[in-house]
């Protein structure tokens, strides 16, 4: 018969009685009991002691007993500690791990008597040897015990390296066989190896025949030492004349019953019988306890044991009950003893005490004190008295209840009955309190224990290892361990368990691994629970290597890990993409623990072994076996994580195909997956597709997704996917309701997000939370509906005592949005009076108020305000101050909070040196800045992107295009990876620069980065190709633009008009506005004004009347603007009358003249040769109403600049730079009609009206410079002439102090077709000046300052510098226009002379020319190129002779050709 279970080793826990009455042969030790108190795996752990209780009169002191039996006393007994339970890894009820035993009440066995009598029963004498002898027998039988024990002394007497031959080979005393026998268990009671040794020296002798109880005898020994690798090799050799005994087979079959090995024990069973020797009742006893040893009982497992007993003709005896119900009680197994104790008296076996004891500790063990308590009160009724371990088999009951006042009656009652509390009272004791974790009563009847006279055994010292490791004690446990070995205890497999499980439970797991190493080389084998601990460890800490061999060890010794441990090994597994690892763990668990493929593939799941997980749910479903969709899920899940989609969906199409009616199912949870997988658009497209399956309450979890994955991004979809979830009738959960309201607040709906939250709470769903309260607060906020966000708070302050500081602070950030920071305040000091209190945010909520009011010159007010309320003003709130400055452009108030956080030692961050970077460089304050980005790179922050593109912007507004450039390299020495704005301010920067072509070089590049330069990057390119006339390219840009489907705006097709204006080409302008108005933008006036000035520039007059009468059959409502354009076409045609005929014609419709047709008058009036032509066009003007012109050139100008002041005071307001133009044609007919010293004092006046800036020329100290831009040619001379004169009066007080160079910017442009560079050239030129142009900026004239003060001091040209106003008009016009150049009208033939014939010259050799007359100049410009010809001729016969030399010293070098 055949029975089966798992391999748990655990010896029965309760002494057998020896009392057989089937015994036919004395001699033969029982085997099976002998060693029960073994384990596999503990070989020499046993600790010999003196046991006085083993004799009747000890154990019941109370009864008068005779020691009949001699023998027992003062006899060694070899007695082990019982099995502590299994050590593993539980979970508290908090869900917790907790290393510990499984069952503490299993930790010892309360009855270790068991053990005592092993070696009783092995010496045991025989009924034939008790019969009466003679004096020579008796004399002869005491020879014999002297003879092996002067043997047997010699033998243990001899050192490690003498052989047991050196003293048998002296034969000091005559041996019979019977001799040998003993003398090989005597010697083997204390070693086994010498034992061994006699039995092969034996066996080496021709004289000694062996025989079956030596053999018997050898193989108990062996099978006692945990030997039995030598057990089963001297069994296998042996005669079968010899070994076919049934002495030699049960003294075998002991050898594997100590080790639980039932399969062998069974096979030799069956040996036996083929062999033809009959088991007997000892053979049996042996079977049933390895059955027992092998694995946990199964249900009816003692019945079926007895039956086999019974079939095989042999009637059990006491000791077979008494096997099978101690093992019920190491299993406390209640059930399973009382069932054989019950066929016990059905087949009138007559109990014993022993049996008693088993019973009272299996009700014990299973918490039934009182029944144990009944059955003890029972045992003299019985007639029985109470033994030792009967009272502690009781104790061990109470104390497992934790029942102290019942454990001290049972203490008081066995003193009183005489007995004192031995070592098993004191080991439960001691482990009654390690579990109620009093760890200090425990130490304290540990050292009660010692001071009474009782040895601590393994078993006290393993419980308090134990005790102390669950309570984290692991020092105090430690020393324990230390006191063990001291005092010579073994510990046992139990005890290295409780450490190494304490040491793990407190994360230290070198020093696991080292006691765990320790147990090793002490020679005690793991058991699954030491494996398990070990692994635990392994797997926890990650060490993959470790946890796998350890494993594959564990396996092959017969173990096998629990379930959870095997998830967080597959877990490892996966990690380290052990494919063959995880595919053996999978057939393991298939073999050792016997699961499915559906539960398979479940743990395969949770320990993320997907691809392996989804073989066995193929498997699974092929088989029948219905799946987990958690499983499911989680592969799917896997697969689409990463991007294994078309696998996941060849797993759903197979689970669809192989199960019926899923599509439904399938839809779901591709719907799950694709959300879990972000891939939110197919999750959708799925979800619209399969709508019309009527998704219902299983679909709970794919409308929570949806959802949730459309929360951030996708509201729109999360509001329909809701509605259609109410629709199909799912419930939504708290979470739904939550994320539902969040997003309607989002979607700026709160009156939505507040129905949905009272839908909730009617439903008993309390979901309107503080973050709910917030975002309802802040959304009111938002659409300034403030008194629906109070009415959130109110009820909440009808709900709550205090309402949540969030809300508060949500409730004044609403107030702040609106700037009610009257409200704000009331809310702050409702925070004030109940609770709870302000917060810096609130404070910035406050403050935030009046900043969004624009006011925040009352920000000072309200931070004194709540200083002395006691608040400390932290760092954000300055921040903010600084911010809402910043964005306002108040330098100096940010300048001021910024020292002044600082010197209250607040540090500045990143965020602050951006922004006050950003204002300064926005303000122009490159020194600042500068300095900035120093104190920011010593306070050791590195400038990021934004600052630098902030500097980029400083030094292209002020045109320091050289600082830009070092900028832009700083971004690229700093590793920094430039963006659009880097960019578009470079492109701004060369357009600036007039380098369009390297603009568009950067701009291509731009493009090719993947970045889009911004739409006023282009139009500004545009507009810098349209500065330099640069048509085709300007219009490829445009056009461009255009074809690329760029919606461009008015502006861009106005600076394409104004480029064909500037370039005369009028017919483009028309086409333009054909094509503006195709592109759907329609021309507006100033459209048309642009056309008409494009005719007019072009000249083309008549044309630009045209459209002038265009405009006016349209209804156009018509300004000065179009009239002037018209004019001023035909005054710069020449067609003066036609201009004075159209400015009549203005007047009589009724259109006032005003400041645009007075400075085209008096611009054209600038230019015309003749006195008479300008007088009349200012004649012309007059009669419309404005004489002031006229009037400056006629009469006494000075008492006419408070009319003028009064004037330009008027056209400062006006747009378009009015006063400007105005006071630059004023300037330049000054200047050509010779009234200067008036121009002089118009000059100042717009200087003084800031017409003109302020330092348009300056002499200061170490200053001096001037910047004549935009100025008209008749402004800039007389500024220049006024800079000369301050600079001369510098030079000779000597004071201001002069730069090394000074610097005069002139700009490149032109200012009505008049180069301003030119101008200034010509008249600097003919008084010999020493600016000279700069070599690498066009548009600039510098000169060395020390050449310039003599000049000033010396140049007979700087003797008067005044400029005066000529008496009388002249005749002519002083000035010319020649060339762009507007030129002195005496000088024009000079300049041309001189430019024609010998190109551009030095300034003092031009002057030194100009004034030369004209037979003069002839000649001097004769010599001077003839001696150019003479000086190049010179050159070039030089350049001969060197060349000559050159090859007559080549021809020297080189050795000529030999002659054949």
């Amino acid at each position: 018969m055949n029975f089966t279970g798992f391999l748990t080793v655990t010896p029965p826990s309760l002494p057998i009685s020896r009392k057989s009455k089937v015994h036919k042969n004395p001699s033969v030790p029982c085997c099976s009991t002998s060693g029960c108190t073994y384990t596999s795996s503990e070989p020499e752990t046993a600790k010999k002691f003196s046991y006085s209780r083993a004799s009747p009169s000890v154990r019941w002191p109370n009864s008068k007993f005779t020691d009949t039996h001699k023998y027992l006393h003062d006899s060694s007994f070899i007695v082990n500690p019982p099995p502590l339970t299994d050590v593993g890894i539980v979970q508290d009820s908090e869900g917790k791990d907790k290393i510990g035993i499984e069952s503490e009440e299993e930790l010892f066995t309360v009855n270790r008597m068991n053990d005592e009598y092993v070696d009783v029963l092995d010496r045991r004498i025989s009924r034939n040897t008790v019969k009466k002898m003679n004096k020579l027998a008796l004399k002869r039988a005491k020879d014999w015990q002297k003879r092996v024990q002067f043997l047997t002394d010699r033998i243990l007497e001899l050192k490690s390296e003498e052989f047991v031959a050196d003293v048998l080979d002296k034969k000091m005393v005559q041996m019979t066989p019977t001799d040998f026998c003993f003398l090989v268990k005597w010697v083997g009671q204390s070693s086994w190896q010498r034992a061994l040794e006699v039995f092969e020296w034996l066996n080496l002798r021709h004289w000694y025949s062996p025989n079956a109880r030596m053999l018997a005898t050898i193989l108990s020994l062996l099978g006692k030492a945990n030997q039995e690798a030598l057990a089963v090799e001297i069994f296998a050799r042996v005669q079968p004349s010899v070994g076919n005994t049934v002495q030699v087979y049960n003294a075998m079959m002991g050898v594997y019953a100590r080790n639980g090995r039932f399969a062998k024990v069974q096979d030799l069973l069956n040996l036996m019988r083929e062999r033809g020797c009959e088991p007997d009742l000892v053979s049996f006893n042996t079977l049933i306890n390895a059955r027992l040893k092998s694995g946990p009982m199964t249900p009816n497992l003692g019945i079926e044991l007895l039956s086999e007993v019974r079939r095989s003709g042999i009637r059990p005896d006491i000791i077979t009950y008494n096997t099978l119900i101690s093992a019920c009680s190491r299993e406390s197994n209640l059930e399973e003893a009382t069932k054989v104790f019950d066929d016990m008296e059905a087949h009138k076996c007559q109990p014993d005490l022993w049996t008693y004891n088993a019973m009272i500790s299996v009700f014990g063990r299973c918490g039934l004190a009182g029944e144990a308590e009944r059955l003890f009160k029972e045992l003299g009724s019985k007639g029985f008295f109470p033994d030792a371990v009967t009272y502690n088999s009781v104790l061990y009951a109470f104390a497992r209840e934790g029942n102290l006042e019942k454990v001290k009656e049972v203490c008081e009652e066995m003193a009183k009955m005489g007995f004192g509390k031995d070592e098993m009272t004191y080991n439960t004791i001691i482990h009654m309190y390690g579990k109620q974790g009093k760890y200090e009563l425990a130490l304290q009847i540990y050292r009660d224990m010692k001071f009474s006279g009782r040895n601590p055994d393994v078993v006290t010292y393993t419980v308090l290892i134990d005790s102390l490791g669950k309570a984290n004690k692991m020092t105090e446990a430690a020393n324990v361990m230390s006191e063990m070995l001291n005092t010579s205890v073994k510990p046992t497999l139990r005890t290295y368990s409780a450490l190494i499980c304490g040491y793990a439970k407190a994360g230290k797991r070198v020093e696991a691994e080292e006691m765990f190493d320790c147990m090793l080389q002490c020679g005690i084998k793991p058991d699954n629970l030491a494996y398990s601990i070990m692994l635990d460890i392994h797997l926890r800490s990650n060490d993959a290597k470790k946890a796998i061999l350890l494993y594959l060890e564990m396996v092959r010794n017969g173990f096998a890990p629990d379930l959870l441990l095997y998830e967080a090994l597959l877990r490892v597994l996966a990690k380290e993409n052990k494919e063959e690892i995880i595919q053996k763990v999978s057939q393991d668990l298939e073999e050792l623990h016997g699961l499915g493929p559906e539960m398979i593939s479940s743990l395969l799941t949770k320990g993320e072994c997907y691809d392996h997980a989804a073989k066995m749910l193929r498997i699974a479903v092929k088989q029948g076996y219905s799946f987990d969709r958690n499983v499911l899920f989680s592969i799917l899940s896997s697969y689409s994580s990463s991007g294994r989609y078309s696998e996941a969906t060849e797993l759903l199409n197979f689970i669809k195909e192989q199960t019926s009616g899923s599509r439904k199912f399938i839809t779901e949870a591709l719907i799950v997956i694709l959300c879990k997988a972000h891939q939110l658009d197919a999750a959708l497209d799925e979800y619209s597709k399969n709508n019309n399956l009527c998704f219902s309450d299983g679909s709970f979890a794919m409308y929570e997704s949806l959802i949730e994955c459309c929360k951030e991004e996708r509201i729109s979809e999360a509001s329909q996917i809701f509605s259609d979830m109410n629709f199909c009738g799912v419930e939504p959960s708290k979470n739904i309701y939550q994320i539902m309201a969040t997003i309607y607040c989002r979607m700026d709906f709160p009156e939505t997000a507040q129905h949905l939250v009272d839908r909730a709470e009617i439903k008993g769903i309390p979901v309107c939370n503080i973050s709910i309260c917030t975002d309802l607060i802040e959304t009111y906020g938002k659409l300034k509906q403030l008194e629906k966000a109070e009415s959130v708070v109110g009820r909440l302050r009808q709900k709550c005592s205090v309402v949540d500081r969030k809300v508060w602070n949500a409730l004044i950030k609403a107030y702040a949005a609106s700037g009610c920071y009257e409200k704000a305040r009331a809310a702050f000091n409702t925070m004030m009076r109940d609770g709870p209190s302000p917060t810096v945010d609130t404070i910035n909520g406050l403050l935030q108020a009046l900043i969004a009011d624009g006011r925040l010159n009352e920000l000072y007010v309200a931070i004194q305000d709540l200083q002395d309320m006691g608040f400390k003003i932290s760092k954000s709130s300055i921040v903010l101050m600084l911010d809402a400055f910043a964005q306002s452009g108040n330098i100096f108030e940010v300048k001021k909070i910024y020292h002044g956080m600082k010197a209250a030692g607040y540090l500045p961050t990143m965020h602050l040196y951006r922004v006050m970077i950003g204002l300064l460089s926005r303000g122009k304050q490159v020194r600042d800045v500068e300095a900035m980005v120093i104190e920011m790179q010593e306070a050791g922050f590195t400038p990021d992107l934004s600052i630098w593109n902030s500097m980029l912007n400083l030094y292209t507004n002020i045109k320091d295009y050289k600082k830009t450039v070092e900028v832009y390299q700083w971004i690229q020495e700093s590793g920094l990876k430039p963006d659009e704005e880097t960019y578009n301010t470079l492109i701004l920067m060369y357009c600036r620069d007039c380098r369009p072509e390297e603009a568009l070089s950067l701009m291509h590049e731009t493009r090719r980065l993947g970045l889009e330069p911004h739409l006023n990057t282009y139009k500004s390119l545009i507009a810098a190709f349209c500065k330099q006339l640069k048509l085709e390219e300007a219009e490829q840009l445009f056009d461009g633009l255009r074809t690329e489907g760029i919606k461009l705006d008015r502006s861009f097709y106005h600076l394409m008009m104004k480029m064909y204006r500037s370039s005369g080409n009028h017919s483009k302008a028309e086409k333009l506005l054909v094509t503006m108005k195709e592109s759907g933008v329609e021309p507006t006036i100033a459209t048309m004004h642009l056309l008409m000035t494009s005719y007019g520039s072009s000249g083309h007059p008549i044309e630009a009347e045209e459209v002038l009468n265009n405009l006016k059959s349209n209804g156009a409502e018509l300004s000065t603007l179009h009239y002037s354009s018209v004019i001023n076409a035909y005054l710069k045609n020449g067609d003066f009358n036609i201009g004075i005929q159209k400015l009549a014609e203005m007047k009589t419709e009724g259109i006032d003249p005003d400041h645009r047709i007075w400075t085209c008058f008096i611009r054209t009036a600038s230019l015309c040769h003749s006195t008479s032509e300008a007088t009349t066009l200012l004649t012309a003007i007059r009669d419309a109403g404005f004489d002031i012109p006229l009037r400056l050139l006629t009469e006494n100008s000075e008492l006419l600049l408070s009319e003028i002041d009064c004037y330009l005071k008027k056209l400062e307001p006006i747009e378009d730079n009015a006063a400007f133009n105005f006071v630059n044609a004023l300037e330049d007919l000054l200047w050509a009609f010779e009234h200067r010293a008036t121009a002089s004092w118009i000059f100042q006046l717009a200087i003084k009206r800031n017409i003109y800036h302020h330092d348009v020329f300056r002499v200061a100290d170490k200053e001096w410079g001037a910047d004549f831009r935009k100025l008209s040619p008749g402004a800039a001379l007389v500024g220049l002439t006024l800079w000369l004169d301050l600079m001369q009066d510098a030079s000779l007080e000597g004071f201001p102090e002069s730069p090394k160079s000074v610097v005069l910017i002139t700009g490149t442009s032109d200012y009505n077709k008049v180069s301003l560079n030119s101008t200034l050239k010509a008249y600097l030129w003919e008084i010999g000046s020493p600016f000279l142009p700069c070599k690498t900026r066009s548009g600039v004239l510098v000169a060395k300052a020390h050449s310039l003060r003599m000049w000033l001091k010396d140049s007979p040209f700087c003797l008067d510098l005044e400029l005066k106003d000529n008496p009388v008009l002249p005749e002519t016009n002083s000035m010319q226009l020649m060339e762009g150049c507007f030129i002195r009208r005496g000088l024009v033939p000079a300049f041309k002379d001189i430019n024609e014939r010998l190109g551009q010259v030095a300034p003092k050799k031009f002057a030194r020319l100009a004034l030369l007359s004209d037979e003069e100049r002839d000649k001097v410009i004769r010599a001077d190129i003839s001696g150019r010809k003479e000086k190049l001729t010179k050159l070039g016969r030089i350049g001969k002779n060197i060349s000559k030399f050159s090859n007559r010293k080549l021809a020297t070098a080189v050795p000529s050709k030999p002659e054949n």
